[in-house]
Parts: structure tokens; sequence; C-alpha cells
């Protein structure tokens, strides 16, 4: 652990740059920083199957250590990493066209939203959770890639903006056409809360 403290305080772009030099610390630190992140944001939009969230997470940091150069330093390597996982899950959605039916056998609580949300006024959050991931399956990648980047990574609408390469309004479109949909199919679980788009409002 010494060995990589050193390495800490480095932002993303000098380890990348260490990277393209061979040094094995700058991709651990690397590692350490995005995997857990980029682990929880393939969960989601794979729609709760970790195997394949498992795998494509290793083929993110593959990449990385095969060609580094990939990134060109045009953008900030967190968008840079969230666009190839995006890119990543458009594939595999064009692969598999039909995935309504969404079985998640993994420990959902471990995997939270940012913001505080209508999940803390849920009895049986698992099942708020189970049809959550169900009802994103209904949505286009692009939707759903863009909500689980608003609310479970907590990025900014500039940042989305930047990932997708689209305006901000854009991003704030899905955002609002998302929430509000999800608002409304998963109303049973909340019925007593009126807003629609989950404090979005607040937050533009």
């Amino acid at each position: 652990m010494k060995r990589l403290q050193k390495f800490q305080k480095f932002s993303d772009e000098q380890l990348m740059k260490r990277i393209r030099q061979g040094s094995s610390e700058a991709f651990d630190t690397l590692y350490a920083r995005y995997s857990r992140k980029l682990l929880h944001f393939l969960y989601r939009s794979l729609g709760g199957d970790e195997s394949k969230a498992q795998d494509f997470l290793h083929d993110i940091f593959l990449k990385i250590i095969e060609k580094p150069e990939r990134f060109s330093g045009r953008s900030s390597f967190k968008s840079w990493i969230f666009t190839v996982a995006c890119n990543l899950c458009k594939n595999e959605y064009r692969r598999q066209t039909v995935r309504k039916a969404v079985e998640s056998k993994a420990d959902m609580d471990e995997i939270a939203l940012i913001d505080e949300n209508p999940i803390d006024e849920i009895v049986d959050q698992k099942m708020f959770k189970t049809a959550m991931l169900q009802e994103l399956g209904t949505f286009s990648p692009n939707q759903r890639c863009t909500f689980l980047l608003r609310f479970q990574q907590g990025m900014s609408i500039a940042e989305i903006a930047e990932i997708f390469d689209c305006s901000e309004g854009t991003v704030k479109s899905r955002l609002f056409y998302t929430t509000r949909k999800l608002a409304q199919n998963l109303h049973q679980f909340n019925p007593n809360r009126s807003e629609v788009g989950w404090n979005e409002k607040k937050r533009m």
C-alpha cells in the first residue's frame, strides 16, 4: 500500500501518463479509484446482470492496459471512461434488443442512488429497487445511462453532456422524461409523494 500512496495525489490524467510509461502502480491506483463506481454503473445499466457487469469492467481496464493511448486527453479521464462504459452497454442493448424481464441476484442494498429520494420512504426497498431496474430496462440506452450517470454517479449536467457529445438541454430533456415516467410507473411504492422528477428541478 505504501508504494501506491505517492500516486494518490496524482490526477487521473497524470496517472494515465504514467500508465503509458509502464507504471503498474499508476494502473492499480486508477483501478482502485474507478472500479467500484464503474461496476455499480454497469450493473444497473445491464439490468442487474452481475456477471456481464464484471466482464465489461474487466474489458474496460484491459483496454487501458493494452492501449492507454486511446485516451487522448481531449476530455477528462472520468468522461472518457464512462463514455467507454456507455458504448459497451449500447452495443449489448443492440445484441439483445428485448430486455424487459430483469431478475436481480446481487445484493441490491449495496448499490444505492446518491441523492436522497423516495427510496428512503419505502418500506420494502428491495422490491422498489428491483422494480426500478425493470422499468429502466424499458428505456432507451441513452435515457437509461443518462439517468444512472446523474443519480447513481452524481455527475453534473455538463459532464453528462460531454460523455454523450450533446447539449445540456438534451441531457435535461432526457432526465425530465425518464424521471417523470419512473415516477408515474412506480407511484405505487410512494403514493404520498406528488413531485415528479425526484428533486431534479432543484438540481437544475
